[in-house]
């Protein structure tokens, strides 16, 4: 185990992060708002937008997630406790998402 983490590596940490995430409307706000960090980020590789939009992306990705944890899941988010685990956990999350793994 990590002392860190409380978690000896990202799989023992993810299923924890999936019981986090129990709510459907908490987890829709959340593959909203790595959509729009998507969004963002390619809009301004494709200089669309000004790279200043890149101060954007953790007010859209986390904005979108805390509103679907305090005010849908009702519960204090995991990035507060394991931030880099709860990053990466937010796009494996994106992704099984995408791919049907987890319902949205």
């Amino acid at each position: 185990m990590n002392a860190s983490t409380g978690f000896s590596c990202f799989r023992d940490f993810y299923p924890y992060y999936l019981g986090e995430h129990q709510n459907r409307t908490c987890r829709r706000l959340h593959v909203i708002g790595s959509a729009g960090v998507l969004l963002i980020l390619g809009l301004v590789l494709f200089q669309v937008l000004s790279p200043w939009w890149l101060l954007a992306l953790p007010v859209c990705g986390y904005g979108f997630a805390w509103v679907g944890h305090f005010f849908f899941e009702h519960n204090k988010p995991a990035t507060f406790r394991h931030p880099l685990y709860s990053l990466m956990g937010d796009w494996v999350m994106f992704k099984d998402v995408l791919t049907g793994r987890i319902p949205f």
